[in-house]
């Protein structure tokens, strides 16, 4: 009989068994001020609460709860957790009760997905360590005291999903990874210290990395490039330095890659250019320097670019327009970036700056111009002064010269 339903489609909900809930279950729900109404298995959950049941007969159980907006005075018993266990995935949003001391071991076996926003007060990377079973973690706006990341993760080998982020976590990194087949990783808004390790590329099948909003100091690895799986990378709001590796170049999948708010320095690669689904590009408030090496056509299949708050970058003004509003300079001949322009008020060429230094010269220009203006005319009012004086003088000398004659 069992390995016959195991054969055959899985029955449909209360319909195909005229199964409800499992009455231990249900009381559980109730303990925990869960609104119950009707056959939590099949009928929808009020508000921002969710339940998921599997098949069973004669009663079916809860494999998924979601637990939203709680009172604070909810009580998560050890019964109830106990009458729970047959849950794979448990989440939290806004339920501000404080966190169980311990799972039942059965539970902590069965949960595959557990989420926590804003919920549970505070958390220990202790109490999370022991959901070892895992493929999806989130915690989410909920202080976490732990002395790294590496306390957490280190115990989920078969994670895929973890999203760890606003939790004040303090620590480094990672540099030893156990699990191989993570797709996403959220460590952003924490306090974590110190270099993005080398070691990261391991995870080669990672799509998601957000490392932002937190002290990282250091250059990038070179091993970053290895990440071939690669689809979205923020290191934005951190102390990173140095250049951007050229082997970023090398991850073809890349849509999104942030760099901003940091202090990366040197020229940009041109190599960049060739991820051509990149979409997001946001290399702004860095040290970078040099001339910027993208060319309209490669701009133009961006959705989003920015550069500016880089002071010593500039851009070619015969490859892009002033019209793309850069944020930048433009270059003069020697590939620096061109002084700001004077004012309009004192200048009536308010014409672009040109790649060859024009801007400058035409400044310089404007300045040997005006200052030989100033002493030209001084020089001709003197010449014509003398000049009717002279004159005067020669009229005066001829009516005496003739006066004498007569």
């Amino acid at each position: 009989m069992d390995g016959g339903d195991a054969a055959s489609p899985s029955p449909s909900p209360t319909a195909a068994h005229g199964s409800t809930l499992d009455p231990s279950q249900l009381t559980a729900l109730q303990s925990i001020g869960f609104p119950t109404v009707g056959d939590p298995c099949a009928t929808p959950s009020p508000r921002d609460n969710a339940t998921a049941c599997d098949d069973d007969a004669p009663f079916r159980h809860l494999v998924s709860l979601r637990l939203a907006n709680c009172s604070p005075d909810l009580d998560l018993t050890t019964t109830a957790l106990h009458a729970l266990s047959t849950l794979r995935s448990l989440a939290f949003l806004r339920c501000p009760i404080p966190a169980p001391r311990h799972f039942p071991s059965d539970l902590v076996a069965s949960l595959r997905s557990f989420s926590c926003a804003a919920s549970l007060r505070r958390l220990t990377g202790v109490w999370l360590s022991r959901l070892q079973n895992l493929t999806d973690l989130t915690v989410i706006g909920v202080p976490v005291a732990a002395s790294g990341p590496a306390i957490i993760l280190s115990h989920m080998r078969h994670l895929r999903s973890a999203s760890i982020a606003s939790t004040n976590l303090s620590g480094s990194v990672p540099h030893h990874w156990h699990a191989l087949d993570l797709v996403h990783l959220n460590l952003s808004s924490n306090h974590l210290e110190g270099p993005v390790p080398s070691s990261i590329s391991v995870l080669g099948s990672l799509q998601t990395l957000d490392l932002s909003s937190n002290a990282l100091t250091g250059t990038l690895p070179d091993s970053i490039g290895d990440l071939a799986a690669l689809k979205s990378a923020s290191f934005a709001h951190n102390s990173l330095s140095g250049p951007i590796p050229v082997s970023m170049s090398q991850l073809t999948l890349l849509v999104h890659l942030d760099l901003s708010s940091n202090q990366f320095n040197g020229s940009i690669p041109r190599s960049l250019s060739k991820l051509k689904g990149l979409k997001f590009l946001n290399l702004e408030n860095n040290n970078f320097q040099g001339v910027l090496p993208f060319d309209a056509s490669f701009l133009q299949t961006l959705d989003v670019f920015k550069v500016g708050g880089n002071s010593n970058l500039c851009y070619n003004h015969t490859l892009l327009s002033h019209k793309l509003k850069l944020g930048i300079a433009p270059c003069d001949k020697y590939g620096l970036p061109v002084s700001p322009p004077p004012d309009r008020s004192t200048r009536a060429d308010t014409s672009d700056y040109s790649d060859n230094g024009g801007g400058g010269n035409d400044v310089g220009a404007d300045r040997k111009s005006s200052g030989g203006g100033h002493h030209g005319p001084s020089k001709l009012v003197l010449g014509v002064a003398i000049g009717l004086s002279c004159f005067v003088f020669l009229v005066i000398f001829l009516v005496c010269l003739s006066k004498l004659c007569g």
